[in-house]
């Protein structure tokens, strides 16, 4: 029996028969659509549809156009938005700003990118000291303590390895690394010091980027994080171990910091 023939019998225009069937396949998610919202929630919200394109077609064959009508049809978009913010600080002694806004690198620890940021997100303050590898984004070392001090980035410069080669740290001018015990400190690992201009954030701009992507992927995507200073200080943990081994990044060729520097040959 043709579907015409059903048509007639049923007493059921053409046209009818075709919204029916055109809201019919509306309703039905097909199994591309599904695997892009699970990918979104998998992944928090917090891709992009270009690197949620690089993602699903591992599995897929998809256009970037069709990924992104996806995942705007669904509500599925990126919901990290990234802030800077403005350091203060009064300077004791300030080197040459050698980095200039170069933030490309040859190798590992070439040039490495310092800095602090707050964790208003506990019971009691808490400070983040963390020190960036521009070759790959890495983190190399941090330190979370309840002390924005000297301590706290002594800390931080002692959990790098041992360096043979030349090797620029890059900071703001904030009191801890213009004071000159952490210059010493710096120069006694034969690390070589650079430092942004007063008043200019975007010559950090990479550790500050990065700050901002752990706040706004963690305390801000979830509130529920901002609980006790162990809940947050494991949340920060977590997070940079995320970000390390798994969080791809367009620059490094949608792969993550370490799987850059292995595919790379550097151990």
């Amino acid at each position: 029996m043709t579907r015409k023939t059903i048509l007639d019998t049923l007493g059921v225009s053409k046209s009818t028969y075709y919204r029916w069937l055109n809201n019919k396949s509306d309703n039905v998610l097909s199994d591309l659509e599904l695997a892009i919202i699970e990918l979104c929630k998998k992944t928090k919200f917090r891709y992009g549809y270009r690197k949620i394109h690089q993602l699903i077609n591992k599995d897929f064959s998809a256009s970037k156009n069709t990924v992104q009508k996806y995942m705007q049809k669904h509500n599925s978009q990126c919901r990290v938005k990234v802030k800077k913010y403005r350091k203060t600080g009064e300077p004791i002694v300030t080197v040459e700003n050698i980095i200039n806004r170069d933030f490309t690198a040859t190798r590992p620890f070439e040039k490495l990118v310092t800095d602090i940021t707050y964790l208003p997100f506990g019971s009691k303050m808490q400070y983040l000291s963390s020190i960036i590898d521009v070759y790959n984004g890495e983190i190399v070392a941090y330190t979370i303590s309840d002390k924005q001090n000297l301590d706290l980035v002594f800390d931080t410069l002692n959990q790098l390895p041992e360096l043979t080669d030349d090797c620029i740290l890059h900071s703001d001018q904030g009191s801890v690394y213009t004071s000159g015990q952490y210059q010493y400190k710096v120069k006694e690992k034969g690390i070589i010091m650079s430092m942004s201009r007063k008043g200019n954030p975007a010559d950090n701009a990479l550790i500050e980027c990065f700050h901002g992507n752990l706040k706004h992927e963690t305390f801000y995507l979830e509130p529920h994080l901002q609980s006790s200073n162990e809940i947050v200080s494991q949340t920060v943990i977590e997070y940079i171990k995320f970000y390390n081994e798994t969080r791809i990044q367009a620059k490094l060729n949608y792969l993550s910091p370490i799987d850059y520097r292995l595919i790379n040959n550097y151990v």
